[in-house]
């Protein structure tokens, strides 16, 4: 079946070389590793949490607000990861498989 997502085009050789990367990793503890020495700590945190709010958005009932309030976070971050889920690149979705 085709995608319906759009390809998402570098804008520069070195997010070309990002992405690149992060096909050179091949364990969860090497993707750790390269996200922990790419991201702070708490940008670690935050895309941990857009990652989790993807995932209640893809497998559960619950309303933006619930998910919300479960992930101690604001109805617009959730209403963000939900447009790029639902109206993305199709990377969240790849990634939940």
């Amino acid at each position: 079946m085709a995608s319906s997502y759009n390809s998402y085009k570098t804008k520069s050789r070195q997010e070309k070389a990002l992405a690149e990367a992060f096909t050179k990793v091949h364990t969860t503890q090497e993707s750790l590793n390269l996200l922990r020495d790419l991201l702070t700590p708490k940008e670690l945190e935050e895309f941990g949490r857009r990652f989790e709010i993807a995932r209640l958005l893809s497998t559960s009932e619950l309303s933006y607000e619930d998910i919300a309030m479960k992930m101690k976070t604001s109805t617009t971050t959730v209403t963000r990861v939900a447009l790029w889920l639902n109206n993305g690149c199709g990377g969240y979705k790849k990634a939940l498989e």
